[in-house]
């Protein structure tokens, strides 16, 4: 489906360079039409004003929800602005948080840490800095970008099983169509975004990984060697000269001007992330409510289209209590590397685990002798462990996650009375 979806937009684009070159035009003189006339701002606002439209279309939802999910437009409006705007340059790349504490979007991990950048296959980069503490990192690149049809299916993807550091903890990774020594990160030709995933047990013990992302070369030669390393690169430990290499092309790699053109495809993809992210997320919420309260696998195509790592097993689904009820979830965590389960709300957004507990994983759930776990939801503290506060929310959304698991199996769930269950637990 998703191959279908590319291809009718490229059919679709296509035939728009057709009807422009008819008119005499090219993309350029349509930008510059665009924005001299106004227009581009009057497109930009209708976009956000139909994914308004998308929030009211849900009914039934109580007050703060719909409190919310204008929030969640804001948020996407900020994040597509920088994006799309401020950061969107493949030729000046910038690793950067576009989801965080206060930008949330597809059931984002609260024990990770995001950071992306827009980046072109024309071009190659690299990535250096210190590999940290963290527990796991892991680099991706995808084709396409938020904001733009198609997805985010992966191009090419590189993790810490794989990742040669220095004793220092220093690294460097090359991203490039062709083929590197070291740590590479594979590109393909229609590859426009990276994104760095590090995922903690916990985030005050363990120190993050500092990187940055730059351009190497002007323009992508086919001929070109750009190796990080040299030959002994093979080895585990690597000289610390490694670093020293210079960009391929003598000329200075400056950031592109800012021209009409990409002013009026900034705010089209800044407009297309706000209403692509509200319609598609609120979709699946929709989706999930005909199992809720239940956890069965979600299909792993459609999240790895959308972004996700096609190494974890995704459960979403939805929750929804009354005040006197709670959700008991039962679960024996297989081998993996990593695993936790969150509340979010009915946008997709993961609660305020700043000042809630919202969430748990691998490392802070507390376990039964033979290795299972209890997580209990509840708007209320039962008093027993691994319990997770709905935030006063009546409903939301949910998500169960192994992260390469030798097995798959499906966390087994029950609604009960809360005063009945806090009472068997006295």
């Amino acid at each position: 489906m998703r191959r279908i979806l590319v291809g009718l937009a490229g059919r679709y684009k296509n035939l728009q360079r057709i009807i422009l070159k008819l008119r005499g035009m090219t993309p350029a003189t349509r930008s510059n039409r665009r924005v001299a006339t106004g227009e581009v701002w009057d497109d930009f606002c209708d976009t956000l004003k139909g994914a308004g439209a998308n929030i009211l279309k849900h009914k039934d939802l109580d007050h703060r929800t719909q409190a919310e999910g204008y929030r969640y437009l804001s948020r996407l409006i900020r994040a597509g602005l920088e994006a799309f705007v401020e950061y969107a340059d493949p030729a000046a790349p910038v690793l950067r948080r576009m989801v965080h504490e206060t930008v949330k979007m597809g059931a984002d991990n609260p024990d990770n840490y995001y950071e992306n950048a827009i980046i072109s296959g024309k071009y190659e980069y690299r990535i250096t800095g210190n590999r940290g503490t963290v527990h796991f990192l892991t680099f991706s690149t995808h084709e396409g970008g938020y904001g733009q049809s198609g997805g985010l299916p992966p191009s090419g993807l590189l993790d810490s099983r794989d990742l040669i550091v220095q004793q220092d903890g220093s690294l460097e990774i090359t991203l490039s169509k062709k083929p590197q020594q070291g740590n590479w990160l594979p590109m393909e030709h229609g590859t426009g975004m990276v994104m760095v995933r590090q995922t903690f047990l916990d985030k005050e013990k363990e120190k993050p990984a500092d990187m940055k992302i730059e351009r190497i070369n002007s323009v992508f030669n086919e001929g070109a060697v750009s190796s990080g390393f040299s030959d002994d690169k093979k080895s585990k430990n690597p000289p610390s000269t490694a670093f020293s290499r210079q960009p391929l092309s003598p000329e200075p790699l400056a950031p592109e001007q800012l021209s009409p053109q990409r002013i009026d495809e900034g705010l089209m993809h800044a407009a297309d992330l706000v209403a692509g992210a509200t319609f598609l997320f609120s979709r699946w919420t929709q989706k999930f409510q005909a199992h809720a309260n239940e956890l069965p696998r979600f299909d792993p195509e459609v999240s790895t289209a959308a972004g996700g790592d096609p190494e974890i097993a995704y459960y979403h689904s939805f929750w929804r209590l009354k005040q006197d009820e709670a959700l008991v979830i039962e679960a024996t965590p297989p081998p993996c590397e990593h695993w936790n389960f969150q509340l979010n709300n009915f946008w997709m957004e993961s609660l305020d685990y700043r000042y809630f507990r919202i969430h748990l994983n691998k490392e802070t759930a507390v376990y039964r002798e033979d290795g299972s776990v209890v997580v209990v939801v509840a708007h209320k503290d039962p008093g027993v462990p691994n319990w997770l506060t709905t935030t006063g929310l009546p409903m939301g959304t949910m998500c169960w996650r192994w992260i390469r698991a030798a097995e798959h199996p499906v966390p087994q769930t029950r609604v009960v009375r809360f005063s009945d269950f806090k009472q068997q637990q006295m």
